[in-house]
Order: structure tokens, then sequence, then C-alpha cells
């Protein structure tokens, strides 16, 4: 396997571990291809076999699910892993007010960056700019789609720098282009005047939750009641709650704010098509023209992405072609981490529209 790599994910096997007579003889030769590779180390070659994944179902056992409930099932090829996603998050300097950050060049399901990663990415810069500072409030807006497989640009320009807080906007552009703009709130913190939090909703923890595959090695989702699901008929109401851990990030609460904010464009589209019978995430890009406009969020607390997080999701609106909906985050003790709300759209595509490629869809 070839994980960090600009192109498709590979696996091989040694041509012995290949039983090719459990395959219909019809089957054989479309579903493996056969090569002289480098072994172990690339001391030596070998025959080494790969399936055709689009036609095999080839699972990878994540070790981060290992323990009482078994280990996290992801189906490869990948996305990549853990590691991966922070390294793609901790945006590199580039000059004064300047951050970028690393392209990613395979995707195994849409080209295109997530909104919530380059939210994750601004706070880590807005972050960087402003050290001993956290972020407690941020706001962006995305405004043009972006690829992962080419350099993004982030510029920051300070608002305001006081004892206690600074304000900074952070714009997001891919070879000239404006892809997103926000504006981030940083806190040098202070002891409590009062404090209360509402609680987190009564549903089952992670273990009794059902696991869900979204592709990266090192990071363990389960929802509750599988209520992630694609069939279009599976009617339920618009809330989704997921459960979120991620393997072994570095010790910057930075990087696990980050973490936090990359995951919250996940399910929130998929809350607001719950309740209507024959629309479901499943027709995302395939029927239904789907993004996220905006998310706003607010910290409470400081955050540990390497513990279960409880994100609850519940899509108060959907109406003129807009879906909005208000999410809490809490850590499996019940604490309030973050608050955030996310504004998308679901609109039918125009009668004609070509059918989009299985390849490019969610």
């Amino acid at each position: 396997m070839t994980p960090g790599a600009p192109g498709r994910p590979e696996l091989w096997f040694p041509v012995a571990d290949v039983h090719l007579d459990l395959l219909p003889p019809a089957e054989r030769a479309c579903l493996v291809r056969v090569e002289r590779r480098p072994g172990p180390g690339g001391a030596e070659v070998s025959d080494m076999a790969a399936f055709d994944d689009d036609r095999v179902v080839v699972e990878v056992l994540d070790p981060i699910g290992s323990g009482a409930d078994g280990p996290s099932v992801k189906r490869f090829p990948v996305w990549g892993t853990a590691a991966d996603l922070v390294d793609i998050l901790d945006v590199r300097p580039d000059g004064p007010g300047r951050y970028r950050g690393v392209p990613r060049g395979f995707n195994r399901t849409r080209a295109v960056v997530e909104g919530s990663q380059l939210l994750g990415q601004a706070l880590v810069a807005a972050g960087r700019s402003h050290p001993g500072r956290r972020a407690v409030s941020a706001h962006m807006v995305f405004v043009r789609p972006a690829d992962p497989a080419r350099e993004l640009e982030f510029t920051l320009d300070e608002l305001s720098r006081g004892r206690s807080f600074s304000a900074v906007a952070v714009a997001v552009a891919q070879d000239g282009r404006q892809c997103a703009a926000g504006t981030f709130l940083l806190d040098a913190g202070a002891p409590d005047a009062v404090r209360h939090a509402i609680p987190p909703p009564e549903v089952p923890g992670p273990h009794e939750s059902v696991p869900c595959d979204m592709s990266v090695l090192g990071r363990d989702i389960r929802v509750v009641d599988g209520a992630y699901d694609a069939d279009p008929d599976a009617v339920g109401p618009p809330v989704i709650d997921a459960w979120v851990r991620f393997a072994q990030p570095p010790d910057d609460p930075l990087l696990h704010e980050a973490l936090l904010a990359q995951f919250t464009g996940h399910m929130s589209i998929a809350a607001a098509l719950r309740p209507h019978a024959g629309v479901g995430q499943h027709q995302a890009h395939r029927t239904l023209s789907t993004a996220v406009n905006a998310i706003a969020i607010s910290f409470h607390a400081p955050v540990r992405a390497d513990r279960w997080m409880l994100y609850h999701h519940h899509a108060t609106v959907a109406a003129d072609g807009m879906t909005h909906t208000e999410c809490r985050v809490h850590d499996e003790g019940g604490g309030h981490l973050a608050s955030f709300t996310v504004d998308a759209m679901v609109r039918p595509f125009a009668p004609g529209s070509p059918a989009m490629d299985e390849r490019r869809v969610l």
C-alpha cells in the first residue's frame, strides 16, 4: 500500500497467498492482475497480485477500533490515515500573515476539498499567528470549490489585538481565486464568573453504536442507531448523533480543535434529509446538488480529539433549497466542548443534467 502518495493507493499480495480457485473461472482474469514487483525492502522481485477494488471488496482492519467491540473495518482504497489528515490541517508558514496547505492527490470520492477542512486549516493558521490564544469563535463561508490535489493559500488580516481578545480575518485562495473567507475570535482565557452548560443527549455510547466507514484509517466513527443511512426510505427525525475519535494526534491543542472542526461538515445535510421518504444522502451529487455553504463554531473547553466526542446534529430547517443544522459536541463524560451551525444547499439538478460518474459521488 502507498499511503500519502499523489496517486491511487495500491494493495499487493504475494501470488501464493491468492486463492484464485475460489473465484469463478470467468472472473479470475478480470478481478486480479499479476506483476513482478519489488519484495519487502525492495531487495527482491516476486510475483504479486492486486485486486480490482472497483469489483472486489477489500477490507482493512483499523487498529483504532480494537477492543471489546472488535476492530474498525475500512474499505480499501482508503483516503489515508488520521496522520495524513493532521498533516493537511497543520498549515505551513509562508511569509508574514501567510500560510499554505499541502495538497492531497488521491480522493476515493469527489475531488473537492471539504469546507470543514478549510475551517480546520484556518483555525490552525489563526492560532499559529497568535501564540498563547485559542479560538473561541469562528465563522467561515465557502464560495468556490477547491481542488485537493493543488496547494491552498491562507492569508490573514489582523482586525484587532487586545489584552484578552484578538480578531483575525482569514481568506483562502487557490491559483489566485478565493475559495473561502472567515473571521476568527481568539481569547487569552479568564477565570469563570459563572458556569453552566446544556447536558448531552441521552443516547447509547460509542460501543453500542454502529461503526461507520468514512475511509480514514485511525479515525473511529460510531453512529447512534445507524442513523447515517444511504437508504432513501429509512426515514426518521432530522437528528444524527455520532461518536468520533482519532488515533494519536500530536499533543497540540490547535490540531485537536482543528480535528473537531474538520468533522463538522460531514453529517448535517444527511440529518436534514432523514424525515423525507424517497430522498436520502445517496442522492447527493446524483439527483441532488448539495454543498455546505457556511459553518459557524464556538469552542467552550479544551478539546481532546483522541477521546470520544459526541456530535449531536439537529437539522432545524429545510426550506427554499437550504438547510440549517444546529449542533453540539460533548465529550464522553458529558462536558460541552463546542457548538456549531451549518448552512447548506440541497437543490435538484436541472432537468436534462448529465448523470454524475459513480466515482465522483459521495
